[in-house]
């Protein structure tokens, strides 16, 4: 088992038993604390029994709570390193902080966020999305609020390479397009939670369509997660004053970023000649494209 145990933690946390999940709040409350806790200490900081701990640990993907603990210590000495590199001396914003301060900490969470998106990412899930995509006759992406900013990213970036793809904002309009995908078609989900209506049951339609159904998602066991085909994780974590539906973009964007460029590589000729064409396409209307033709 290799992973960020920290991570893993917040992923499962929706899908956890109630005495599971005291244990994973007391757990991200002071990771620090618990690395040097038995198990026995564990279990009352939380108020639930040794077996749970146990429960708790396998149920995140561990053999047990050794195997947790040896996790959660690398996983609390990188964050250590990183926040030291980052000269954050704690990682959440207060009513107190300067200027300075909130900039560094935002920077430090945003930096994070993709750090830590990339290490967990499935990269095998990543070439069997990238492969399907740059196969299909026609790309839907459907996401709503701030979801919907990246499915719109994606699609202007696949739309820019000649792939055929559509990214409606209008949730009625999404699910008719849904309706009319069928095999060799790949849909795209994207929400941070996994529990957007609109987006299930769009890529729901289109998974029972025969399209290739694909979420993007921070929690890999959510109900979007269950419509897909592949699934492709982010691990964007809230804070005070960032809540999920801005901690989750930067994430997003990340695995968006991975996808394109992967599916570009694919058709690296035709990628090569429509970036050109759509580039030297809008150049007339820039302000130093306008001087360069009157001159």
């Amino acid at each position: 088992m290799t992973g960020d145990g920290l991570v893993r933690i917040r992923q499962a946390l929706p899908t956890l038993r109630p005495a599971e999940a005291r244990i994973a709040e007391a757990v991200l409350a002071d990771p620090t604390a618990v690395v040097g806790s038995t198990i026995n200490e564990l279990a009352a900081r939380a108020g639930a029994s040794q077996a749970t701990v146990v429960r708790f640990c396998r149920a995140i993907g561990y053999a047990g709570y050794p195997e947790f603990r040896i996790d959660l210590a690398q996983a609390t000495s990188r964050r250590e390193m990183e926040m030291e590199r980052s000269n954050v001396a704690h990682g959440e914003i207060n009513e107190t902080d300067t200027a300075e301060d909130v900039v560094a900490k935002i920077a430090f969470h945003e930096a994070r966020t993709i750090e830590e998106t990339a290490r967990m990412l499935d990269l095998a899930a990543l070439e069997q999305v990238a492969a399907a995509v740059a196969a299909a006759p026609r790309i839907d992406v459907f996401g709503v609020g701030s979801s919907g900013l990246t499915a719109q990213d994606l699609a202007q970036k696949l739309q820019r390479i000649g792939l055929v793809c559509f990214a409606s904002p209008d949730p009625h309009l999404q699910l008719q397009s849904a309706a009319l995908l069928g095999p060799g078609a790949v849909a795209i989900g994207i929400s941070h939670s996994g529990q957007t209506v609109e987006t299930n049951h769009a890529l729901g339609i289109a998974h029972r369509r025969g399209a290739t159904s694909v979420a993007i998602t921070n929690f890999p066991e959510s109900p979007l997660a269950q419509e897909a085909d592949v699934v492709l994780g982010t691990t964007a974590r809230e804070t005070q004053f960032r809540s999920g539906a801005l901690s989750s973009r930067i994430a997003q964007l990340a695995v968006v970023d991975f996808l394109f460029v992967r599916v570009a590589q694919r058709l690296y000729d035709q990628t090569s000649a429509n970036l050109k064409a759509t580039y030297d396409a809008v150049q007339p209307h820039r302000l130093d494209g306008e001087r360069k033709a009157r001159a």
